[in-house]
């Protein structure tokens, strides 16, 4: 029998059964290729980059105050230990109590939703795990379409294969919203109850708990009646799968809610502080102000905020200079002058985010610049020290261009010459043009540099800060660290270290200081600006303890006031520099006040963190240096007498006779008048009486006395005359 027979003697009810039994094969390989999609396909749905959630970056002291956060989204990420187990059990017990038993799907929840939902012909349960909603949250949109769902299965799946139950949990109490601008469980726990998730209790946990379902409308603040239905219920499923007692269920059922609301905060202390520490990670750290935003940093900073919230509210508050329209700005700066920490910051007298921190922004310097530019560098060179005598007369110097440059002191007064040490406690301006006219600009511009202050301006007005391009407060303050500190210049920082998300230290600041003067000029710099502050210009206000330091005014040319005033300054234990002025200048916007303004405000913040802090009463002198004597004051002698007595046959002896000054120092030139030129003849030190050659009786003598100044070489005026004679 061929094969074509035994075809034609095959049974029929085989025919009836071949396409049946293609169309169960093709629905089971589909059925496989579904599962092996839903299985394994979950890769191309879940996103890696997601997993990495969000995190505030918080600026802290060292000591762990937090000073500010830095977030888009309000979260601090904490890991699965840090979280208790009852907080754990809440969530289980209220999104899916068989967490631990499923891998990522709960048909048999699944079910139970849909026999409900029929039975209540509405949707009244959801069979989603919290592996499925950590998936829908991290990955997907909230559309309700079959496609979505779809992909919900697949990445719960592929979340189950890579991640262990309490990986999955981390992860979702990190990352759902619990209203009002808090992300996670550790921020929701402290905006809440102002706790950390590891102090939470059994009711908080639970409140925490119902809370995700509707953020807004158990609300605990707005809607505490609901919020606590909500509670309650959390506590009876957690009692209904055994993790909570029936009798201990019962009894946090009738506890009070124990929220604690955070007042919110509009103070301003901090922020320009804070801009600093941003605009400082993204510059020498090059983390941008996004990525603080999200990377879960910890910045460790120097800010004192002691003394921030003292120089803060003196900024916003204080006394200012008045103007003739609007309101002054200002601005101030308070570093640690040996390792350049800022310990405050203030940019504005309210500032804001986003705002110019006046803190960087550039003004003209005005005289703050004088010790900087002209008088450190020429204390450097040999032939100049703090009573070497400067012209102080009014004249013309020649410039470059061809042009006289005239300047003008601020009083329009002069004194013919001053010794370097006055021209720089009464801020001549005469005196600090003729002395960089003499010591060279090129000179005084390498200082300038290694102070941190370059500059493209070769005029003689650089002396007095007329530039055309300023400085900025925390330039100043650096620069001045210099005589604060023996002679060397650091520069200032915020950031002490910086950590990232997982605890670890990647940036830490690397202290560096550079050597601009040596150790006695800083240190006679520090004893002038010193008697600056007693009685020079910068004798406005009151501070009892040690404190040398500079004022600068810059006036306007075409109006009757001032730009710019400033104060430089420092103790032995900060640098800091305050300024006064407007953002932007012009002929009708204007200051009607000096430099007296800002030194007074200074004084008065250091004089407060005095009260807090017990700041140093007086300078150390450093080893190897000395120390400067004080200015001698030469007396004007009006009261000179003269005594004859007989000293032999025919002679006679002259005593002259004054009142001398309580400085001993002081040297008295003897003078005798002579036709064409008086002739010195002898001195005597710290005493009023001299006594005069004999001569003869018929013989008359004038004299007069002129006291000197050792220390500047400087006489001074000649005392009245007095003629000796025998008078018969």
């Amino acid at each position: 029998m061929n094969i074509k027979e035994i075809m034609k003697r095959r049974p029929s009810w085989t025919k009836h059964l071949k396409w049946p039994g293609i169309i169960i094969g093709i629905i089971f390989l589909l059925a496989i290729l579904g599962y092996g999609t839903i299985i394994f396909g979950g890769r191309f749905v879940v996103d890696q980059k997601e997993l990495v959630l969000d995190e505030m970056t918080t600026v802290e002291t060292e000591d762990g105050k937090i000073i500010e956060r830095i977030y888009t989204k309000n979260r601090k990420i904490v890991s699965i230990d840090q979280i208790p187990e009852h907080v754990r059990n809440a969530f289980i017990a209220i999104e899916d109590s068989r967490f631990y038993e499923h891998s990522g799907v709960d048909f048999k929840s699944i079910a139970r939703a849909v026999y409900r939902d029929i039975i209540a012909m509405e949707k009244v349960e959801g069979g989603s795990t919290i592996t499925q909603q950590l998936a829908k949250n991290l990955f997907l949109s909230n559309d309700k379409t079959l496609m979505r769902k779809t992909k919900e299965v697949m990445a719960a799946k592929y979340l189950e294969r890579k991640y262990t139950k309490d990986e999955i949990m981390e992860l979702y109490l990190n990352r759902i919203y619990f209203g009002e601008g808090a992300y996670g469980i550790e921020a929701a726990a402290q905006h809440y109850f102002n706790v950390s998730v590891s102090d939470l209790t059994v009711p908080q946990a639970a409140l925490l708990a119902g809370l995700p379902k509707a953020p807004n409308s158990y609300s605990p603040f707005d809607h505490p009646e609901e919020a606590k239905q909500r509670r309650n219920l959390v506590l009876a499923r957690m009692a209904a799968i055994g993790s909570l007692e029936t009798e201990k269920m019962l009894s946090f059922q009738g506890a009070t809610l124990g929220t604690e609301e955070g007042e919110e905060s509009n103070e301003t202390w901090s922020i320009s502080y804070v801009d600093l520490v941003i605009d400082e990670a993204a510059e020498n750290y090059h983390i941008s102000r996004e990525e603080l935003k999200r990377g879960g940093y910890r910045i460790v900073v120097e800010m004192d905020p002691v003394i921030q919230k003292i120089a803060a509210e003196q900024i916003k508050n204080g006394e200012f200079a008045p103007v003739s329209q609007g309101e002054a700005e200002g601005a101030m700066t308070l570093m640690d002058h040996k390792t350049g920490a800022l310990v405050a910051a203030v940019g504005g007298r309210d500032f804001k985010h986003g705002e110019v921190n006046r803190v960087m922004a550039k003004h003209p310097p005005a005289s703050v610049i004088k010790p900087l530019a002209v008088y450190g560098p020429a204390l450097m060179r040999k032939d100049y020290d703090p009573f070497t005598l400067l012209s102080d007369e009014k004249q013309s110097f020649e410039t470059s261009s061809g042009k006289g440059y005239s300047p003008s002191n601020y009083n329009d007064e002069y004194e013919g010459k001053v010794s370097l040490y006055e021209a720089l406690v009464e801020s001549k301006n005469v005196s600090a043009v003729w002395l960089l006219d003499r010591i060279g600009i090129n000179y005084s511009k390498e200082y300038l540099k290694k102070l941190g202050l370059s500059t493209d301006d070769k005029g003689l007005a650089i002396a007095l800060g007329g530039l055309s391009e300023g400085y900025s407060p925390l330039q100043l303050t650096e620069a001045y660290s210099s005589f604060a500190h023996e002679g060397k210049r650091v520069e200032g920082y915020t950031i002490r270290s910086i950590e990232n998300r997982d605890g670890e230290v990647i940036h830490e600041h690397n202290f560096e200081e550079k050597q601009v003067f040596d150790k006695q000029t800083a240190w006679y710099m520090t004893e002038m600006l010193q008697t600056t502050v007693q009685k020079g210009t910068a004798s406005a206000g009151d501070y009892s303890k040690a404190l040398a330091g500079k004022t600068g005014t810059n006036q306007l040319p075409s109006a009757d006031g001032n730009s710019d005033v400033w104060f430089a300054g420092y103790t032995p234990e900060y640098v800091g520099v305050l300024w006064m002025g407007y953002d932007r200048n012009g002929n009708e916007q204007y200051l009607e006040g000096g430099s007296s303004y800002p030194t007074r405000m200074m004084k008065s913040i250091l004089t407060r963190i005095d009260q807090q802090k017990n700041l140093t009463a007086s300078f150390s002198k450093p080893k190897d240096v000395k120390s400067l004597p004080e200015p001698i004051d030469l007396p004007v002698i009006t009261d000179l007498e003269g005594k004859l007595s007989l000293s032999g046959l025919a002679l006679l002896r002259g005593t002259l006779q004054w009142t001398p000054s309580s400085d001993e120092r002081v040297v008295y030139r003897i003078y005798r008048q002579e036709e064409g030129e008086d002739v010195n003849v002898g001195e005597v030190t710290g005493e009023g009486s001299y006594k005069v050659s004999a001569f003869g009786i018929f013989d008359q003598t004038t004299y007069y006395v002129v006291p000197y100044d050792p220390l500047t070489g400087a006489e001074g005026t000649p005392s009245n005359s007095v003629t000796l004679r025998w008078d018969l």
